[in-house]
Order: structure tokens, then sequence, then C-alpha cells
């Protein structure tokens, strides 16, 4: 898919009855003899940071693509342009969406349109959100910037589509949604400095900037340690949006548009994951030749199916318990990896470095793709699901597991509410794992495990947890002890915390023998993946205890002999 980008061009490619001052009909545009806009646009379609009008699309519809691409160029590159007043770029662009009105127009590039017929609907969508850009230079909430993506880049998918005789294909069109706004996004994220220096703008959300500090300190180069959460959490949107379009080549009539969105898809991915591993403050990041040719090289394939991109995701995430997922074999590995990947995607939600409020809509919106997926990872859960029985409730369990993970400030009030988010966001993966295992009788098994678990990442994670606010000890039992409600790092800190901390040991530690007893009731092979994760979470657990609760608590971690183990373990070789 193409795409018109908002950079931060200076001059614009103006039709000529705007470059000699007059607007289409009327008379002189005021000011414009002083203030002209440059007879050449800023850039070229094959300058565009992703295809446009490539020579992939067949001879006819590139004509009509380059038409509506020179005509939204224009409009672009007014209102980027940093000589021109916000008044006179409204009365330019309200004169070329005149010019749509108008099949006997003089200015060229609406001429154009009307001639072939092409993107009429699309170009005025467009205007308006370039009239935006002329006024509007900060974005409140991801909302926002999203419904300025649905108007500023999906109508060029849409107008595509339509062009391939696609239009009526509601799939496509929210696939090529996807796309369009996923390169939006990485634009405005490659650009956030030359936009801000050169026209003031910036299109990540003020409150997410806040984040880091605020805008200054958002943009101060030797401040990305707290800059560095904040576009990871928007690269964890763009890559959302990413898996929305992952079906789009095979979802398309034409060969050609096909091929194009798989070779844009390719490089989407590669800047996304530059952007992961660069600063955009530090230094502008950009595609090299090499990428383009590796992505026009997989062209062809159609890219990555579902499962595939849902295993990338897993391996990226670098679990020592993905052992544990090894153990099983085909459509169950599939499936156990949709699961998990799933409840990491979630996780990343609550952990975010985002507002509360975005964390809630962003979780809801996983509710209503359990019910109707429309990414990569939805779909592939959802075929886990049907084809092993996983119940709804617990994926919305864990979903409302990680709404209370989400909360600025989290505290439990009391020993019932510590079990209810152990049930929900670890006995509700034990439920869902134990199916796909294929023991469906061990669902008790599960949820206690689960549980167990549970409760060792939170004394793992105490002092971690601490500095994002949060405090997993009820409340009812800090003040059992004496300790009083406060910033969380006091509260972890106090004397009395460690006793605490070891009465919940006890019970993780009766949880483990527990677990022990009872695994030999069910099919041994199935639950050869309970045994391998059981293992490692038992070993990081003994040195919990071996460290104790009080002084510095340094985060165990398993060696790399015991993942070894693990591996070996997952292959039918017991402890």
């Amino acid at each position: 898919m193409s795409q018109s980008t908002s950079g931060p061009a200076i001059g614009a490619g103006a039709a000529a009855a705007l470059r000699d001052g007059r607007r289409p009909g009327q008379g002189p545009v005021p000011g414009a003899a002083s203030i002209a806009v440059a007879a050449t646009p800023t850039r070229d379609h094959d300058a565009e940071n992703f295809p446009t009008a490539s020579l992939l699309l067949a001879r006819p519809v590139r004509a009509r693509v380059m038409a509506f691409y020179r005509f939204v160029r224009t409009a672009d590159d007014i209102a980027d342009s940093a000589a021109l007043p916000a008044a006179e770029k409204l009365a330019r662009l309200d004169a070329m969406e005149r010019a749509l009105d108008d099949p006997a127009t003089p200015m060229p590039e609406a001429r154009r349109l009307h001639d072939l017929g092409v993107g009429m609907a699309e170009a005025r969508a467009m205007l308006s959100a370039f009239r935006q850009d002329a006024t509007q230079t900060r974005y409140a909430d991801w909302a926002a910037l999203e419904d300025y993506c649905r108007r500023s880049a999906d109508p060029v998918g849409r107008m595509l589509l339509r062009l391939h005789g696609d239009a009526a294909n509601e799939a496509a069109n929210a696939a090529a949604d996807g796309l369009c706004t996923a390169l939006q996004v990485l634009n405005h994220l490659q650009d956030l400095v030359p936009d801000r220096d050169a026209l003031d703008r910036i299109y990540l959300p003020v409150a997410w900037m806040a984040l880091a500090g605020g805008e200054a300190a958002f943009f101060d180069p030797a401040n990305a340690a707290r800059r560095r959460p904040v576009l990871d959490a928007a690269l964890d949107r763009v890559e959302e949006a990413l898996d929305r379009a992952a079906a789009l080549p095979r979802l398309l009539a034409s060969t050609r548009l096909a091929f194009q969105s798989t070779v844009t898809i390719g490089l989407a991915r590669r800047l996304l994951a530059r952007l992961r591993k660069a600063d955009p403050v530090r230094g502008r990041v950009a595609l090299g030749r090499a990428d383009f040719a590796r992505a026009f090289a997989a062209g062809w394939t159609n890219g990555p199916g579902d499962a595939a991109l849902v295993a990338a995701r897993v391996g990226r995430a670098g679990s020592s318990f993905a052992r544990g997922m090894a153990a099983l074999k085909g459509d169950r590995r599939r499936a156990l990896w949709a699961v998990y990947a799933f409840c990491r995607a979630v996780d990343d939600i609550a952990d975010g470095a985002m507002p509360e409020a975005e964390k809630r809509r962003f979780l809801d919106d996983w509710r209503r793709k359990l019910g109707a997926p429309d990414c990569a990872l939805s779909r592939e859960l959802a075929i886990a699901r049907a084809a092993h029985g996983v119940p709804l409730e617990e994926c919305e369990a864990m979903i409302a597991g990680m709404e209370t993970d989400a909360a600025d400030r989290l505290r439990l009030p009391d020993e019932a509410a510590l079990d209810l988010y152990c049930r929900q966001v670890a006995g509700s993966v034990g439920a869902m794992s134990v199916r796909i295992f294929g023991a469906p009788d061990a669902h008790q098994f599960g949820l206690a495990l689960g549980h167990t678990f549970q409760l060792t990442n939170i004394l793992r994670d105490v002092d971690e947890d601490a500095l994002r606010e949060r405090v997993y000890v009820p409340r009812t039992l800090l003040a059992a002890e004496g300790i009083p409600d406060g910033p969380a790092r006091e509260v972890v800190a106090h004397p009395r915390f460690a006793t605490i901390c070891a009465g919940l040991a006890e019970q993780a530690r009766e949880g483990f023998a527990r677990a022990e007893r009872e695994i030999g009731q069910y099919d041994a092979k199935a639950l050869l993946p309970a045994r391998v994760m059981m293992w490692g979470y038992h070993r990081l657990f003994q040195r919990l205890l071996a460290r104790g609760w009080a002084g510095v608590r340094a985060r165990p971690r398993l060696t790399p002999a015991e993942k070894l183990r693990m591996a070996v373990m997952a292959l039918g070789w017991r402890a």
C-alpha cells in the first residue's frame, strides 16, 4: 500500500492557479503575491519511505494513482509549509476542495482527478486532515492520533483497493486501514525531531510524553532511559496495526497489488525493528537499499502467515519457560504459542508506558478481538480456542487481571483480592494450558499451579513492581504488621515486610508440594510441559528462599545449564 506522508517539508508543488496567487475562478489569494508556493513538490513518489505508484502496478492503474498522489502531495506540502501562515494554508486547501467540485477547474492536479474519475472521496478526507495540520500541533491521546490517521492515510489504501476491484471487500479494507495507519505512525516517529523543529508539530500524544517528564524532557537527547519505554509502547501499537494488516496480500484479487502490499508490510516491519533498537530523537532512523532489496525479494510470498508471526513473537519474548512449550508438537504447540503471545500482548499493554485510560481502552479492544478476530494473534487465538475447547471466560479473566495491573497505583485490599488476581492472571493460563496439553480433566490442577506460579512471581518482583507503584501484598497483611500505606518503595522497604513475604512463601511452598503430589494423577505425557515449567519455577523459588526477604533482594534467574536441562526435559527426560 502507499500513502502520503506529513513530513517537515517546506514549500509545495501547488497548482498553477495557486502559484499565480488565484483561487480557481476567484480573485487573488491574500498574501500569495509575497508568499508563493514552490513550483516543484518537496518530494516525488520515488522519494517516499514506502512504495507509492510503483512499477508493480498496472499502467492504467498507475496513472490514476499518480494523479491522486500529485493532488494530495500538493495539499500536504501546503499544510507542511513553514512559510505560509495558517490562514493562508486553509484558504489554499479550501480552494483545492472547491476544485474537486468543478470538472472544468483550471487546477491541473484536480482536473486530472476529474478526467480519470479517481479519488474524489478519498481526496476530500485527506484535505480534512491537512486542514487539521494547518492549525493543530499537538494530540491529546492515541484516539485523536488514530482519527487523524483515518483521514490522512487510510483513504490511500481504500482508493487502491477500489481501483483494483476490492472496494466491497470489508476484510481487505480493514487490513488496509491497519497498514496505512501503521505507516503513518512510523513516519511520525521517524520525524519527531524535524516535525517539531520545522513545524512545531508533534504527533506523539502529550499525555504519553508526560510519562517521560513532559515534552522538553522527552526531546532531551540525554533522557533516553525515560523516553525509550514511551517509544516502545507506541511501537507496540504500530505492531498491532501491522498484525491487522498481515492478511492483506492474501485477501486481494490483484496479484500486482498483493505483491506491493507484501513489500510494503515487509518494509514497515523492518522499520519497526529499527526503531525498537535506535532512538529517533538522537538521529533519524531510516531504511537502506538492502532493506528494500530484501523486501522486494520476498514480495511473491504474500508475507508470513499468522502462525509464523505469532511464533516470531514468542521467540522475541525470550522466556525461559518457552522450553515448556517446546515439549509440545504440531497444532498443540501452535495453540500454546497463541495463548502465550496473547497473555504477553495484554501484559505489555498493562505494563506499557502510556496513560491508564489508554491501557484500559486497548485492553477493552482485546475483548472485542476475542469475539471478532481482526489480527494475526487474535485469529491464532481463536483457532486455538476452537481446536482445544479453551473457554472464552479464561481469556476474559486474563484481560480483567491486566486491568488490575493497568492502575497507576495498585493496592489490593485483602487476601480475597489477591486470590482473585492470581486466579485471573495465572489460573487462567493454567486452565487454558491443560486443555491444550490434552488433559482437560486437570482443570483444578492448572488453576492451583497457576496460583503457585503467580505467588512466586510476586515474591520475585516486589522491588521491580514497587517502581511501578504496585504492591500486591494485601493491605490487611500490611496493616497486621503495622506497615502504613504510602509510596510503594517505602512499603516494601519496611523491616516487617520480610515477615509477610515469608508467609506468602510458605503458601507457595505448600503449592509446589501439592502440585508434585497431584500431577501423577493425570496423563504424564500430556502434562510434560507443566512438569518442565514446574521444575523451572521451583528452582527460582528455591533461590528466593535461599536469598531471603530482607535487605537487597537480587532477582534470581535460571542458569544456562538449568535452561538446557529444561530443554532436555521437554524431550521426555525426567529431572
